[in-house]
């Protein structure tokens, strides 16, 4: 049987790219700091590049699955500038207020064992960094490792952090953290 690969899941808006709140415009995809120094490192580390993007945009009504696309293009377009490619994108378009519940919402498990299903992850060696706590607080569940950055609303999330999530200025210091655990 092979062995299964790790994978870096990214949480995408405050993360890779600047928080915009409701981002829907393709021209207001800019990264975040870190972000392509931090890329690079994880995938140079062997990570698979995962992003799972909770969007309840498109269930309030703000935007559309066509417009988060158009972002998503964008976002690729300018990864592959600097040499990068995302292994997959997992996004929930819901929200409970809106469109009831679902396993998908982060931190629900279905965009992450969507994810082992489609490129034989293995959850718990992998890591979960984002800059809200439902971004990382996977990693207690599937045994992974929890990265809660400062980036985007990271500084705000921080003081109700458990004390098992580890903590990162962005996601060039998340790779650096992943790289040597002992220094978070």
């Amino acid at each position: 049987m092979p062995r299964k690969s790790k994978a870096a899941f990214l949480d995408r808006d405050g993360t890779i790219i600047e928080e915009k709140n409701y981002i829907a415009d393709p021209d207001d995809v800019v990264f975040a700091p870190g972000a392509i120094a931090g890329l690079r490192a994880l995938r140079a580390a062997g990570y698979q590049l995962v992003v799972v993007t909770n969007q309840s945009g498109i269930a309030r009504g703000l935007y559309g699955e066509a417009e988060f696309h158009a972002v998503q293009k964008r976002l690729a377009e300018l990864l592959a500038q600097e040499g990068i490619h995302l292994d997959a994108v997992y996004y929930c378009p819901h929200h409970p207020d809106f469109t009831g519940s679902c396993d998908c919402r982060k931190p629900g498990p279905g965009m992450y064992r969507q994810a082992e299903r489609n490129l034989g992850i293995a959850l718990a060696d992998s890591v979960f960094i984002g800059d809200r706590l439902k971004d990382v607080l996977p990693a207690r569940d599937f045994g992974g490792t929890g990265i809660l950055l400062a980036t985007g609303y990271g500084a705000q999330e921080a003081r109700a952090a458990p004390a098992w999530v580890l903590r990162a200025a962005d996601l060039a210091a998340a790779a650096e953290v992943v790289k040597n655990p002992h220094r978070a």
